[in-house]
């Protein structure tokens, strides 16, 4: 399920990089009108300067100016192009190398300078909520990895419990299975300590002995 639409920004706080107060006073006021509170970084040598890992996803929000050459360093998730907190372009020259800055900074929603009142609801409604899905995606993703992984690592452990013990398929299967139950953990996890234990990492490919028929074990 995706997360909630946020529709309340009351208690945020707005870290506006810009060397352009007068282009951003109508953001200041409605951030004001609007709960949140605003933070204009120092620019030195045209960095501003922000602890970026003090930032909170759940609080801070980024709004920074296009104009200014690479204001802000950002550490981008690459597998999901995610900056660590939601980042609100702030647009005056429509050059194309500037537009393409802020989509790789991770912005997701915009302002035209001089910003202007009216649209700063939507900005904060579009940024914040692209931001959180975006994360909700990363996190299915992630998931998804987790459990092919685990997938993989049940395969490969009920073929090492044939090859250890003689068994077919059903009783490594339930061999592991009840393992599992008493270790308290996960069937996937189990499989993966049990295989980590024994032939090292999922990746190594493990083979399957020639089954014993149930009559020569007798």
């Amino acid at each position: 399920m995706a997360p909630r639409l946020l529709q309340n920004f009351n208690g945020g706080r707005a870290h506006i990089v810009t060397s352009s107060l007068t282009a951003v006073e109508a953001l200041d006021k409605t951030l004001g009108k609007l709960g949140v509170g605003v933070v204009y970084p120092a620019l030195e040598d045209g960095r501003a300067k922000i602890d970026l890992g003090a930032l909170q996803p759940e609080r801070d929000i980024l709004f920074i100016d296009g104009d200014l050459d690479n204001p802000v360093a950002l550490d981008i998730d690459a597998g999901a192009h995610q900056p660590p907190v939601p980042v609100i372009g702030l647009v005056g020259v429509e050059a194309p190398s500037r537009l393409k800055h802020l989509i790789n900074l991770g912005a997701s929603a915009f302002l035209r300078k001089p910003v202007q009142g009216g649209a700063v609801y939507t900005a904060l409604f579009l940024g914040i909520n692209q931001f959180l899905l975006r994360g909700d995606l990363r996190a299915r993703l992630d998931d998804m990895d987790r459990r092919r992984r685990g997938r993989r690592a049940v395969v490969k452990a009920i073929i090492a419990r044939m090859n250890e013990a003689g068994v077919d398929d059903d009783e490594a299967y339930e061999w592991l299975r009840r393992e599992s139950m008493r270790s308290r953990q996960t069937l996937e996890a189990y499989c993966e300590a049990f295989m980590t234990a024994r032939a090292g990492p999922l990746d190594e490919p493990v083979q399957l002995r020639p089954a014993e028929t149930r009559a020569e074990r007798r």
